[in-house]
């Protein structure tokens, strides 16, 4: 497959096949992908760019060793953040260093849709909440951040939520409910006047 064209018109699961029958196809994925996961890692993460870049290449290297185990009845996408919520768990034990600040790119769009649904003011000047959002995620606990990443920064459904974190869409709802309530208690203690 040379074609570029082609290629952004294939599925993810006919990328998939057509890696499984040429290898020199798997870079496809990787750039339909790449992006998505560096600012995944980066997101829920206190790791530089260069190390989150690292544990990119270890996500690919993972991804392409277990195409083969690909669950065809998942979307890849899921498949794929939930190797990479793995790597960058891993990371965190072989580095036993707890995350600090957050280097987080927080857009326009993505901001909105947090505080749509955190009750929070938009008439408040964009560049001091994004900064406050960034603060208050970096403070909460990896599994609230976590989820709070999934479902507003990368607008994921509490289904793939469920794939990624391999818990049950109930427990997905539990965690994204006690996630906002922590983001708001976060933001009462650094009071924060949004």
């Amino acid at each position: 497959m040379t074609d570029n064209k082609n290629f952004r018109e294939k599925t993810d699961e006919e990328l998939v096949s057509l890696a499984l029958a040429d290898q020199d196809n798997f870079l496809y994925l990787m750039r339909r992908y790449e992006g998505k996961l560096l600012a995944y890692i980066l997101r829920i993460s206190s790791f530089s760019h260069d190390e989150a870049e690292d544990i990119l290449q270890e996500v690919f290297i993972k991804i392409y060793e277990n195409l083969n185990d690909f669950d065809t009845s998942l979307k890849f996408s899921s498949w794929a953040y939930r190797i990479t919520h793995n790597q960058v768990i891993s990371h965190y034990r072989k580095a036993k260093v707890r995350p600090q600040n957050l280097p987080m790119d927080i857009n326009d769009k993505i901001l909105a849709n947090l505080s749509s649904d955190l009750d929070i003011e938009k008439r408040v000047e964009i560049s001091y909440l994004r900064k406050a959002i960034e603060n208050v995620l970096a403070n909460l606990d990896i599994k609230y951040r976590e989820v709070l990443v999934l479902k507003f920064l990368e607008e994921r459904s509490y289904q793939e939520i469920s794939d990624i974190l391999k818990k049950p869409m109930g427990t997905v709802a539990t965690l994204i409910n006690r996630a906002k309530r922590e983001f708001k208690e976060e933001l009462d203690r650094q009071k924060i006047k949004i």
